[in-house]
């Protein structure tokens, strides 16, 4: 009996030894992806010779992401070494494709006024850096909602993880842009002009969005209808509630202050300030997922 549990302890070690190294590659592969659709970007040379903090940001924002992407591909119980690692490199391949398209859809359409290459590596602009370090990490997160979860095939799951791929990519950018329409400041602008503390507070609302919506449309498939019926409740729900859990953390962890005369009202704005914005946000999100 002793030495049935030694093996079987070793096959497991071996086992999880070869999923590590198998995810390794995957990583490696998304990397050069990153690279080959970003041809004008010398990485090595902007993180080590340059010492770009802002792009240092941003390219840590996608690695990221990517690990997220990738790590959709692995969690979900076993159906064998061989079959798990055809689903991992079919899956990975999928999911590392959405996660670039879905950085290059955001940067048009969220971050459209000004050009993010520009910002990141030609003026080094950290808050820019930031923001798109967290639309590599919302996007992560609905990929990893839209991939995980079992679906019936490998054909089958790859249409549904990229339809609700595409849902969430919607609601992001969606919920992105009525954000944006409350504020009372210019949010672009700021960002623009390398306002780092409302590069954090965008950063921590992109997140918190990438959260529910991952929540959203994570999950076994159960059939097209009951599952939008589903991803609706949820979202709705979520992204009504956000608010008020974030106005509840500011009253909480900021009383008596002004989040805005912190951010945009100041001769300096106030990147701690920032961080805690970003941290209610996105403590609000993983709060609701547990609660709804």
């Amino acid at each position: 009996m002793e030495n049935i549990l030694q093996n079987e302890f070793i096959i497991t070690i071996a086992e999880a030894f070869v999923y590590i190294l198998a995810a390794f590659v995957l990583f490696f592969i998304g990397k050069v992806v990153y690279d080959f659709i970003h041809k004008k970007i010398d990485v090595n040379s902007e993180l080590v010779e340059k010492d770009n903090f802002a792009f240092s940001i941003a390219h840590t924002g996608y690695l990221i992401g990517l690990l997220l992407a990738i790590g959709s591909s692995i969690v979900g119980p076993s159906n064998g070494l061989v079959t798990d690692l055809i689903d991992m490199a079919i899956y990975s391949g999928v999911s590392i494709i959405l996660l670039n398209l879905s950085i290059l859809i955001c940067d048009k359409v969220i971050l459209y006024k000004f050009s993010v290459y520009k910002e990141i590596i030609e003026d080094r602009n950290e808050g820019t850096g930031v923001v798109e370090a967290a639309v590599a990490i919302s996007s992560g997160l609905i990929i990893f909602g839209a991939v995980s979860g079992e679906s019936g095939g490998i054909l089958h799951g790859i249409q549904t993880a990229i339809v609700f791929w595409a849902v969430g990519q919607f609601v992001l950018i969606a919920t992105a842009k009525i954000f944006d329409k409350t504020l009372s400041y210019d949010l672009l602008g700021e960002i623009e002009k390398d306002n780092v503390a409302v590069g954090v507070s965008f950063a921590g609302i992109l997140i918190a969005i990438g959260n529910i919506v991952r929540f959203a449309i994570s999950g076994d498939f159960l059939g097209w209808s009951e599952q939008f019926s589903n991803i609706a409740i949820d979202l709705l729900l979520g992204l009504l509630l956000l608010p008020l859990v974030r106005l509840l953390a500011d009253k909480i962890l900021l009383p008596g202050r002004k989040i805005t005369d912190e951010l945009v009202h100041q001769e300096k704005p106030n990147v701690g300030v920032a961080l805690i914005e970003a941290f209610a946000y996105i403590g609000g999100s993983v709060l609701l997922t547990w609660c709804i």
